[in-house]
């Protein structure tokens, strides 16, 4: 009896100590801002402007804004977890090549903006790129593409602001879900401090949603993104792509469809 009482003593101290390690990096293993230097627009991206936007706390958080020609849309990005903007150029250009613009953001704490990140924090960034671009373009020019753990961003701020259009690439219903499905044994819904709960947030989506996700996506798996498909209003459109896992998508013609849903010709998109 003495023996399996320590080894109960010792299974428990060991798991107060995971739980409490988990806790105290949660942040850490939910943000991964590149530890490479983010280069200046004009050695990526010519045509890009880099501008510095005032958050409603005080940071300041880098955008690059490429202007659409005529009356074409723009696009305020939201990227993923461990993404500089500077590294989608290629995607960038895609836009570009139709003729729509481009407002890329910078969390803080990522690639030459302020701050630490925080979902509220990432919030905030969010409304001041909503806040620049609103104050050049119409609201039924805006359309807001999140990716990852931008898809939280962008749905949040689509619930709150009049927007022309959404799409969430490898989109979930909660971090916490995520979250829950990776550390089923730890109580993740009571400790984790950002989760970004798009499931309570897309119901007040106005604007027509596009989702993409890939079928072998092993960072958000498709499940949570059908999970958040569901709660959506119509119109609404979901695209697997079979083959494609987290940061591929646009090797089976993500951008493509995605302009097609931008431009309003549906028939494009399948």
């Amino acid at each position: 009896m003495t023996t399996l009482k320590w080894l109960l003593i010792i299974a428990a101290s060991g798991y107060v100590a995971l739980v409490a390690l988990l806790y105290v990096t949660q942040r850490a293993m939910l943000y991964h801002p590149p530890a490479i230097a983010m280069p200046r627009p004009e050695a990526v991206l010519p045509e890009a402007r880099q501008v510095v936007l005032d958050t409603s706390d005080g940071e300041k958080v880098i955008a690059w804004h490429v202007a659409p020609r005529g009356d074409k849309p723009v696009v305020i990005y939201f990227p993923g977890n461990g993404e500089l903007i500077g590294l989608r150029t290629e995607r960038y250009r895609a836009l570009m090549a139709d003729g729509v613009g481009v407002i890329a953001l910078s969390y803080r704490g990522y690639g030459g903006s302020t701050g630490t990140p925080t979902e509220t924090g990432l919030h905030r960034d969010a409304e001041a790129a909503y806040a620049f671009a609103a104050a050049h373009y119409k609201p039924d020019r805006i359309v807001l593409w999140g990716h990852s753990l931008g898809t939280g961003v962008a749905v949040k701020l689509a619930s709150e602001k009049p927007v022309a259009r959404l799409i969430l690439e490898a989109p979930y219903s909660s971090t916490a879900d995520v979250a829950v499905a990776r550390f089923p044994y730890v109580p993740v819904r009571g400790l984790m401090k950002d989760q970004f709960h798009s499931d309570q947030w897309i119901g007040a989506v106005k604007a027509p949603i596009l989702m993409m996700h890939g079928a072998r996506d092993g960072v958000i798996p498709m499940r949570f993104g059908k999970r958040l498909f569901a709660l959506a209003h119509e119109p609404k459109r979901f695209i697997l792509y079979d083959k494609g896992r987290h940061n591929d998508l646009d090797d089976y013609g993500a951008t493509k469809e995605a302009l097609a849903f931008i431009d309003g010709d549906e028939a494009k998109v399948r």
